[in-house]
């Protein structure tokens, strides 16, 4: 059974479990639970236009849908975050399952590169077919290995790479383009993401990447043009098995990866979601390869199911 059929049926089986106690949880757009602290569940009204204020401590998490995540993590032994903004439809919010706990950030970097260059190309301020030229000190083992000195690729070759076959020598050579890992925290602190310290040191929490993603689809980097550039990008890329492979067959899921040692993670903007579109950011340290990324899909599945009971 291909992992996109198994996905969806694990949806109609959560769903089937899950709808009597979500619709009566929706009753009021903020729910409080008695859920022990311990579980580090939370949940509140999305703020207006969707943004997320702060990675901090939110209300407290509809029961239905904790448990069900609860459920699927205890089982694994991994330190898991997950944030869920809901970006569309009647009653959208925020809700998070340890969102403020750091983790290695691992390739997730790109996306904050691929999005500084997304918005300075939006401003006309960056050529997207100018040429970066390699040098030796941006080698990493990755996906291409045709880098020597003297050549150069275009800002779009280079973030196709990074996007698409999440290329470490391509990660790295974008960063430089943009100024280097204190220019590229600056930016992202200033977009929100006050948590992380992207490419140097590299972590982040699923609450900051939630706040970029959203920055992201509400226009506030770079608009349109931004997102014309960016969203392609983010589609078809060799590591589907996470986010994706939680949705139906034909969702679009625009998403970027970070895979490194037991760490897997996926920070996406699901843009055909039952009830509208919605960010799903979800951090693992602790499982690692297959069953870090069916860990992913399995909490994938569970918020797809939560979100078509909201929908009806």
């Amino acid at each position: 059974m291909g992992r996109r059929v198994a996905a969806v049926l694990i949806v109609l089986v959560i769903a089937a479990a899950m709808s009597p106690l979500i619709v009566a949880a929706r009753a009021g757009k903020q729910v409080t639970t008695s859920v022990a602290a311990s579980a580090g569940g939370s949940r509140t009204s999305a703020p207006a236009g969707g943004s997320v204020a702060s990675a901090g401590p939110v209300a407290a998490a509809a029961p239905p849908l904790l448990a069900a995540l609860q459920q699927l993590v205890a089982p694994s032994g991994a330190t898991v975050g997950v944030m869920v903004v809901e970006l569309g439809g009647s009653d959208a919010t925020t809700w998070s399952l340890d969102a403020g706990t750091v983790f290695e950030a691992a390739s997730t970097y790109k996306l904050i590169a691929l999005m500084m260059e997304a918005q300075d190309i939006a401003s006309g301020s960056t050529d997207p077919n100018g040429l970066v030229c390699y040098v030796p000190s941006d080698y990493e083992a990755g996906w291409f290995d045709d880098y020597a000195l003297g050549v150069c690729l275009t800002r779009n070759q280079l973030a196709s790479r990074a996007a698409k076959q999440s290329d470490n020598t391509a990660g790295h050579m974008l960063v430089r383009d943009l100024g280097g890992a204190d220019a590229l925290n600056a930016w992202a602190a200033a977009a929100g993401a006050t948590s992380s310290s992207f490419f140097d040191g590299n972590t982040t929490t699923a609450a900051d990447l939630a706040v970029l993603l959203v920055a992201e689809a509400d226009g506030s980097l770079g608009g349109d043009a931004a997102q014309a550039w960016l969203y392609p990008l983010l589609t078809g890329t060799t590591t589907e098995q996470g986010v994706p492979a939680g949705t139906p067959v034909g969702s679009t899921v625009l998403h970027k990866t970070g895979a490194i040692d037991a760490v897997e993670n996926d920070a996406a903007l699901v843009l055909s979601g039952p009830a509208g579109p919605y960010v799903l950011v979800v951090m693992t340290d602790g499982e690692g390869g297959a069953a870090g990324w069916a860990l992913i899909a399995g909490i994938s599945a569970t918020v797809w199911a939560a979100e078509v009971s909201r929908g009806e």
